[in-house]
């Protein structure tokens, strides 16, 4: 019986009657002497990265601290100077001057307040983004050049938007973002097929014209990466599929067959990407990667988890870790049964998920480490909604809820998710749902800049439209930004989002 059953077994029978219950750390069960260290973990990566997480969970978790102190003050005859010292001292920037001149009028708008230093200790992150990074980029273990060597010019991710998963790429994965890695999160993960279809023509003009390094006979790979919770999978699983495992698998790879067969009835038979299924257990960050076999077919029943090799290889040698990953491996390739498949996977895709499979012993063991082998909070403890384009600056954790859009009717379901997020992280404590509305473009298209600032106004509107009465009780602050693909700005707000803010 795996995991997941078994403890649900258990708690059917009243063994466990509660999360809480389960044990801390699942993935290590060790006896008396021994050490939850494993041979092919990156102990320097897990420390750097564990830097980066405290330096940028720091950033957010002054802001309460500092808004309690600062309501404190506000009938006092200095207010506005004790106000912004006490914010650049603990926050490192000013609050909006016209929120604090007013507070002896009506009292201090804290919903405003919070949202506008939620904003601000992001654009933080993202402006210190490559010197947070750079200790545990250069260390990463799938890098550009391994992805080449496996036969891929391009790796498209797609995610649940669940906020469990912003950490996917660096921490779960430990993939280096690279502008050869795409990552875009749909709720489910149900990405967009003709979105999808177009990203891949592009790219392989790209490749067809060598505008892509060795991408003469590389291919395109495409990655969908759904959620669950084993501690408890009836609630903390996908909320877009009801916390219903199988239907989060399955929906994941219907997407994948649709797009693969799009690509072959729009383009002929064999130009369809690879690509490659993987399951994330949310509550230990390890993952089960589904094996496509010798024609690229996935089947949900034919997986590998890391849990499971974790246990299993504990205490061995590096050499003899690898051994066995490879045969559990070869092992699942011949399967038979409901996990029967046509053959066993070329060598470039098996190179990478034996790499993906050993990369993630070292996150596994970083949750150990850091965070008692299960996270504390095992749902959602995002800090603001991301409606839009995804910002790519910041790998970590619940930071933001990703709703992917391009206009608000289109992502109306992924918004609603967010919004019934957010209803219980901040609403029901008296706080606003921050929303950032966020759009990119590309400074070498004339006039794209001026056209990404009107649709986030198109879709801040619409947003305020669409919960309007939340927007009425002041439970909903919207700020307008806009990145260029060639980096020549990041995540810049707009200043009469800023103003609107302060009403």
């Amino acid at each position: 019986m795996n995991t997941r059953k078994r403890l649900a077994a258990m708690r059917s029978a009243g063994v466990l009657p509660t999360a809480a219950a389960v044990p801390a750390n699942p993935a290590c069960v060790i006896g008396p002497g021994q050490r939850c260290e494993h041979a092919l973990v990156d102990q320097e990566l897990n420390r750097r990265l564990y830097a980066y997480e405290q330096r940028v969970r720091g950033r957010f978790t002054a802001i309460i601290d500092t808004l309690k102190v600062v309501s404190g003050l506000q009938h006092e005859r200095d207010f506005v100077e004790r106000a912004q010292h006490l914010a650049r001292e603990c926050l490192g920037y000013e609050l909006p001057a016209a929120l604090l001149g007013d507070a002896w009028v009506n009292g201090l708008d804290m919903r405003a307040l919070h949202a506008h230093c939620v904003f601000r200790s992001f654009k933080q992150c993202v402006d210190q983004a490559d010197a947070d990074q750079s200790p545990w980029r250069e260390r990463i273990a799938l890098t550009p050049d391994f992805i080449r060597s496996c036969g891929y010019h391009t790796v498209d991710v797609s995610p649940c938007a669940d906020g469990r998963l912003q950490g996917l790429l660096s921490f779960i994965l430990r993939m280096a973002p690279s502008e050869d890695v795409f990552v875009k999160a749909y709720a489910g993960a149900m990405f967009d097929v003709e979105g999808d279809v177009a990203d891949w023509a592009r790219r392989e003009l790209d490749r067809l014209t060598g505008g892509l390094p060795g991408g003469e006979t590389a291919n395109y790979l495409k990655v969908a990466a759904y959620h669950f919770s084993t501690s408890d999978p009836g609630h903390q699983g996908c909320a877009a599929h009801g916390s219903n495992d199988d239907r989060a698998v399955e929906s994941a790879l219907g997407r994948l067959n649709e797009l693969r067969a799009a690509v072959e009835n729009t383009f002929g038979r064999g130009a369809a990407p690879e690509v490659l299924l993987i399951g994330v257990d949310t509550d230990l960050d390890a993952i089960r990667v589904h094996l496509p076999d010798a024609n690229g077919e996935v089947d949900p029943h034919r997986y590998v988890d890391t849990a499971d090799l974790y246990r299993a290889t504990l205490g061995m040698d590096a050499q003899a870790a690898r051994a066995h990953i490879a045969a559990v491996v070869a092992k699942a390739e011949r399967a038979e049964g409901p996990a029967h498949g046509e053959g066993g996977m070329h060598s470039g895709m098996r190179a990478l998920v034996l790499k993906l499979l050993e990369a993630n012993l070292s996150q596994i063991e970083y949750v150990i480490q850091h965070h008692a082998g299960r996270y504390a909070v095992l749902g959602h403890d995002e800090a603001f909604i991301c409606a839009g384009e995804a910002t790519s600056y910041v790998h970590l954790r619940n930071k933001y809820y990703y709703a992917h859009l391009d206009t608000v009717e289109e992502g109306a379901a992924d918004m609603d998710v967010g919004i019934r997020i957010f209803t219980g992280l901040n609403v029901r404590h008296g706080l606003a749902v921050p929303v950032l509305v966020h759009f990119h473009y590309s400074s070498r298209v004339p006039g794209a800049r001026e056209r990404a600032v009107q649709r986030c106004k198109r879709v801040k509107n619409a947003i305020e439209t669409r919960y309007a009465d939340l927007h009425a009780r002041g439970l909903l602050h919207c700020q307008m930004a806009v990145s260029d693909y060639h980096d020549s700005e990041r995540c810049a707000f707009l200043e009469d989002a800023v103003e609107d803010t302060a009403h």
